[in-house]
């Protein structure tokens, strides 16, 4: 291997260049722009942020417009369950990766992926990809170049607003609303950490079904952000003795008339990106 680097670079150095420069410009290049492409429902709100009203998107979902910035208790619960380590990698965590593989060789099957949050964005970016090796692969080197031009906030963002939540319920502002009937600013620390670990596994929300799993699950999240220095122990018990939810809240429907419209001249008018509107 040294002595074809020598060869390369050393006798060949313009091809070595050559080859080097397009391979930076294939990874600058590989991310889509724009990362998610997925339809959003038309969501219309007061002048201080409630919400009055939503139309689901065109293909069936509940996936209201990406937020700027999280609720601070979603993202504490998140990135503890999720990805410790999120604010230190660079897209890729390879102590994550060896636990993984150390994992998965103990049990003899798949049992953990080591995927960092920024490589589940990927993934959810890829739908339809098939789990592989290759596949991974792919979402590390994509997860780094997500990296050099997203802020940790803004790949936070993207997950949060494209994760499944059971359903038809896609991204935290809609699985707020459907299954709390409350704005994610407004979510405790019991909510915020059911809502942290459903996207892990979106079918558990299911009522009448998996209740037991989902509590354990939550709990157990909780019990970690105690450890964490997160929350202190008489938060995380009040957070156990809360509910789970039972069904799918209605949204709201407040001014109908005025969301209608607000459709009809959106729709006309297809270069707008944003379809949160705010009304006076």
């Amino acid at each position: 291997m040294r002595r074809l680097l020598r060869l390369l670079f050393y006798q060949y150095p313009r091809v070595s260049l050559t080859a080097f420069l397009l391979l930076a410009i294939a990874y600058w290049n590989c991310l889509p722009d724009p990362l998610f492409k997925d339809p959003t429902s038309l969501v219309l709100e007061a002048r201080d942020g409630q919400l009055l009203s939503a139309r689901i998107a065109s293909d069936g979902q509940w996936r209201f417009p990406r937020r700027d910035s999280l609720p601070e208790r979603f993202v504490r619960a998140l990135v503890e369950f999720e990805d410790r380590r999120f604010f230190r990698h660079p897209g890729i965590d390879p102590i994550g990766l060896a636990r993984a593989l150390r994992q998965n060789g103990d049990e003899g099957r798949s049992v953990s992926g080591g995927s960092t949050l920024s490589m589940q964005g990927i993934r959810l970016a890829r739908k339809g990809k098939r789990r592989s090796l290759w596949q991974k692969v792919i979402e590390m080197v994509l997860a780094s170049r997500l990296e050099l031009t997203h802020s940790k906030s803004d790949i936070l963002a993207l997950y949060a607003a494209h994760a499944p939540f059971g359903g038809n319920v896609v991204g935290l502002d809609a699985a707020a609303w459907r299954y709390y009937a409350k704005s994610p600013q407004l979510l405790s620390w019991g909510e915020a950490a059911t809502l942290a670990v459903l996207p892990n596994s979106p079918a558990l929300i299911h009522p009448g079904r998996n209740r037991d799993a989902l509590l354990a699950k939550r709990n157990r999240l909780l019990d970690r952000l105690v450890q964490s220095g997160t929350i202190d122990a008489i938060t995380a018990e009040l957070g156990r003795a809360e509910p789970l939810p039972e069904r799918p809240h209605p949204l709201p429907n407040e001014a109908p008339h005025l969301l209608n419209r607000a459709k009809t001249e959106y729709f006309r008018n297809q270069a707008k990106a944003n379809s949160r509107l705010r009304s006076t």
